[in-house]
């Protein structure tokens, strides 16, 4: 039986904390946990990431996610419920707009901050892709 979004608000309310693990899976089925800003879009979360990353490899061949609440350097706690979900890579730049600027208002000036050191250090901005997070 396939949930809809809203017989999931655990993942909804996903969106409402600073950071989440997210893990795709490889084709072994071996997980593999990223520690990512989440934001809420509508009956979705929705991240962001470089274009190239790993997971969007992952995701090609398996849209299975799992997400969690998470701290910044990726640790879940004991009692934290994983979200099994599906995922989609959404590489528009009208979405990636969109996104970035869900980012910057749940972030405020550490995203911007961020966003501005990857930028001097990258000499420029990277590309992106959105994913989109959905239930399961």
């Amino acid at each position: 039986m396939f949930l809809r979004v809203t017989d999931s608000p655990d993942l909804l309310a996903l969106g409402d904390v600073p950071f989440i693990r997210l893990t795709t899976f490889r084709r072994s089925g071996e997980p593999v946990g990223t520690t990512v800003w989440v934001a809420r879009d509508g009956e979705s979360l929705v991240v962001f990431t470089p274009v190239g990353a790993g997971k969007l490899k992952r995701l090609r061949h398996t849209r299975r996610v799992e997400v969690a609440p998470s701290s910044r350097r990726g640790t879940v706690a004991d009692h934290a419920r994983t979200v099994e979900a599906v995922a989609e890579v959404d590489p528009s730049a009208a979405t990636l707009a969109h996104v970035s600027s869900l980012l910057s208002k749940k972030y405020g000036f550490q995203y911007k901050l961020v966003m501005l050191v990857e930028k001097v250090f990258s000499r420029g901005s990277r590309d992106r892709d959105v994913i989109r997070i959905t239930a399961a």
